[in-house]
């Protein structure tokens, strides 16, 4: 077989019209469907794997009967794309993919990211600014009268009134703005089955007011008269301070905020309601968690591993990334102020049997490019594996924001024993030559079993391994939720004996957050003489940025702790959240000026200078005649602009490749 023929057969079985979720009307007449029952539009390019949302619950509903399609990343300008596999029989499911979509186009300095890594090619013009509200009115306009179910992290984290940093104000849920019928929020699988199941029965959409872990609106007349809670287990509605008063008036803001965080346990969580003028959101309790066999089975589907043949030979970045990786678990117990994920996926730890992770490691040995290595075991914390409350009855009643602050829980078991056993498995299947752990390790739970660390060192580590301390001073760190710096030390210091002991010259890479809500300039010199004393010299620096929903957004935006109603200072202005970003950055040449700056500012001159103690070099003298070499001291070089504006306007349709680029 000449090459020509074998690259037309590799590339002909690559374009199996059965293996994806159709996206064509061929794809549709080779499985022989006139219809569709759901279809579901993605803010993100379709990658067939679980690793992403709108695939998940996509192959979820198909997995039970019903015949789904997908349309990825479409036009928003009309409703072509849209209408391409018809209209489906039961509902459009929306998703703006698996970031909030201003978020996946901004930075914390609001300037245009120069990849979207869930585009094909990191392309950055594939998707509207708030995909959830254009995508869900585009549907109206294809599909009148359908059900319209609005999904994903972006629907999630905007369920409620919430604070937009790149707006700069207070929004009101996106389930108005995008006049969906329902809003699924948390992991879907629960309540989307429960939606598809009452409209294939016949129900209207306009009766499914009491699926767990769904939200709708209610018109005039239909909710003044519910009756408010007045403690947690009375079976009534808690009443949230209105979209009007949290968007005038800052203590009510951090009412909200506070009250939201208390209902986010299946076990105990009240239906809540938000008036939004004449109208009201309506918010039943969160759904609750999978267990071991409904996660087994949701990895068990046919996934296939790549992304959707018409993207041909386009990359999208972040499949490439996880392409080799496997998840064991979801949720989180942290809390981190800072991070949504808990809003998002829950507390409560669901974790997949040792046998499904070890029927997935199979599977990856079938791909075509898997050479033995897995690059990630793990999940939100790697560590969490099967960790949970040693009581059910104890789970549900609590009301604990975090399991592990400000100290590890009595009552959380932290056994790394099933997830050590489960990396020795997995180690030994066949064609395994190496398996890391990338995803992240909670060290206050890791430096409890020296065991595990000894694993970690010894098998799963790469020469470096990602961990988060994210600060050094204690006031910071109790407003991130985090361990004190002590916790990382012991860590820090474990770690490196089991390396040693393995034989292995291995470094722990240390993330780090500035401007985050009670950093202020003091706070992070100390942090960077921390830094320097110790030869660190930071490269995942983060500039904080206040996502919707999070503890940490609403102290930036109300300068207030939601607890204790206590003033939290934060850093507001982008010119200082440059200044705090390069204070950390203390090592590098090109930020030393925006250093010394900050340095000045905070009255610490003795800094600057070429003594052992300082951080940063004074400002080279400019010789007489000669073009100035580095900006003056206070200068703010400007951010060069991005490569795309940040209008609503929709991309170009670009050109139909042929037949043989699409495979």
């Amino acid at each position: 077989m000449s090459l020509v023929q074998l690259r037309r057969s590799r590339d002909e079985a690559a374009r199996d019209l059965h293996a994806f979720l159709p996206m064509t009307r061929e794809e549709m007449d080779a499985r022989g469907w006139d219809e569709l029952d759901v279809l579901i539009v993605n803010g993100d390019a379709y990658v067939d794997h679980p690793a992403f949302g709108g695939a998940l619950i996509g192959r979820f509903l198909q997995g039970r009967g019903l015949r789904v399609g997908m349309i990825a990343q479409p036009r928003w300008d009309d409703t072509a794309d849209l209408l391409r596999l018809g209209r489906p029989r039961l509902f459009v499911g929306i998703t703006a993919g698996n970031l909030d979509s201003m978020l996946n186009k901004l930075t914390a300095q609001k300037k245009m990211r120069s990849e979207d890594q869930y585009s094909p090619d990191g392309a950055v013009d594939c998707r509207p600014n708030r995909a959830s509200m254009v995508y869900s009115n585009l549907a109206r306009q294809a599909f009148p009268g359908l059900p319209v179910v609005l999904g994903g992290i972006e629907a999630s984290l905007r369920r409620i009134a919430h604070y937009d940093y790149w707006s700069d104000q207070v929004r009101r849920s996106v389930l108005l703005d995008s006049k969906a019928d329902l809003l699924v929020f948390g992991m879907g699988e629960r309540p989307i089955w429960e939606i598809a199941a009452r409209l294939k029965a016949g129900e209207p959409i306009t009766a499914l007011r009491d699926v767990r872990g769904t939200a709708h609106l209610r018109n005039p007349g239909d909710w003044e008269a519910i009756e408010k809670s007045r403690y947690v287990r009375d079976g009534k509605t808690l009443w949230l301070p209105s979209y009007e008063e949290v968007r005038d008036d800052k203590a009510a803001f951090l009412e909200m905020s506070r009250a939201f965080q208390h209902e986010t346990n299946p076990g105990n969580g009240r239906p809540l309601l938000q008036p939004h003028g004449e109208r009201a959101v309506y918010l039943n309790p969160p759904a609750r968690p999978l267990e071991t066999a409904d996660m087994d089975a949701l990895y068990d589907l046919p996934f296939v591993r790549r992304a959707h043949f018409s993207y041909g030979e386009r990359k999208i970045p972040a499949f490439e990334t996880v392409k080799h990786s496997i998840v064991t678990m979801r949720g989180c117990f942290g809390g981190c102020s800072f991070c949504s994920i808990t809003e998002h996926e829950g507390r409560i730890i669901q974790s997949r049997s040792a046998e499904s992770v070890l029927r997935e490691v199979r599977a990856l040995r079938r791909m075509d490019d898997f050479r033995g290595v897995i690059s990630d075991v793990g999940g939100p914390t790697a560590n969490m594996y099967q960790m949970r409350c040693r009581s059910e009855a104890i789970e549900s009643a609590c009301r604990r924001l975090s399991c592990v602050h400000p100290g590890v829980c009595e009552n959380l078991q932290t056994d790394h024993g099933p997830l050590i056993d489960l990396l020795k498995r997995v180690r030994k299947e066949d064609g395994i030559k190496r398996v890391f752990i990338a995803s992240g390790v909670r060290y206050d739970l890791a430096e409890r079993s020296p065991a595990f660390i000894k694993e970690l060192a010894r098998h799963h580590t790469g020469g470096q391994l990602s961990v988060a301390p994210e600060h050094v001073v204690d006031a910071v760190l109790d407003k991130m939720k985090k361990p004190g710096v002590a916790s990382y030390e012991r860590f820090a210091e474990q770690f490196a004996c089991a390396s040693q002991e393995a034989g292995k010259e291995q470094h722990l890479v240390p993330y780090y957050i500035s401007g985050h809500p009670g950093s202020t300039l003091v706070d992070m010199i100390e942090l960077a003489l921390y830094l320097k004393a110790r030869g660190m010299r930071p490269r995942q620096v983060q500039d904080f940025i206040p996502t919707p929903m999070s503890m940490a957004t609403a102290m930036y935006y109300t300068g207030a702790d939601p607890f204790t109603r206590a003033p939290v200072y934060t850093a507001k202005d982008l010119r200082e959240k440059k200044l705090q970003k390069a204070l950390l950055l203390y090592w590098d040449p090109a930020q030393h000026h925006l250093a010394r700056l900050a340095l000045r500012k905070a009255g610490r001159v003795d800094l600057i200078g070429h003594r052992p103690h300082c951080l940063v070099p004074p400002e080279a003298p400019v010789r007489a005649g000669a073009g100035r070499e580095q900006p003056r001291e206070g200068d703010v070089p400007k951010a060069r602009r991005g490569p795309g504006a940040t209008s609503e306007r929709p991309r170009r349709r670009a050109p139909s490749p042929p037949a043989r680029s699409r495979s």
